[in-house]
C-alpha cells in the first residue's frame, strides 16, 4: 500500500510547485551542477528541504530528480525557487581542456609534406 503524499501524479506535482507549470531557470539543464548554501530552515517545503540535504556537495539536476522521485522539469522548478532565494547555487560543469593544438608553422608543415613525399 503506498501512502497519498508518495502517489505520482498531476496533483501531487501541482502542489509541489504550487500549480506553476513554467518559469524554471533555462540554463539548468540536466548536467547542471547544483551545491547548497545553507541549511533546511523549519516551515520550509520538504522538497526543498532534501534538495538542500542532498546538495551539501555538487549534485547534478538529473541526479537530483532521480533521488526525489520527480520529473526533471519538476525539480527544476525547484531548483529555481531554491536559486531565487539564495540557497542553493548552479553551474555547469566545467569543459574538458582541448587537447593541444598542433603547430602550423611553415617550417613543420614543409617537413610532414616531405615526410610524406618521401613515402
Amino acid at each position: 500500500m503506498t501512502r497519498p503524499h508518495q502517489q505520482e501524479g498531476p496533483d501531487r506535482f501541482y502542489v509541489i510547485t504550487s500549480g506553476r507549470s513554467g518559469g524554471a531557470e533555462d540554463s539548468l539543464d540536466a548536467v547542471t551542477l547544483v551545491v547548497a548554501e545553507s541549511a533546511p530552515v523549519p516551515g520550509m517545503q520538504s522538497e526543498h528541504a532534501r534538495i538542500l540535504r542532498l546538495c551539501r556537495a555538487p549534485m547534478a539536476v538529473v541526479e537530483v530528480s532521480a533521488h526525489l522521485r520527480l520529473p526533471v522539469a519538476i525539480t527544476r522548478i525547484l531548483l529555481t525557487d531554491l536559486i531565487d532565494a539564495g540557497r542553493v547555487t548552479a553551474r555547469h560543469p566545467r569543459p574538458a581542456p582541448s587537447p593541444a593544438q598542433p603547430p602550423a608553422s611553415p617550417d613543420v608543415l614543409e617537413k610532414v609534406l616531405v615526410a610524406l613525399h618521401n613515402l
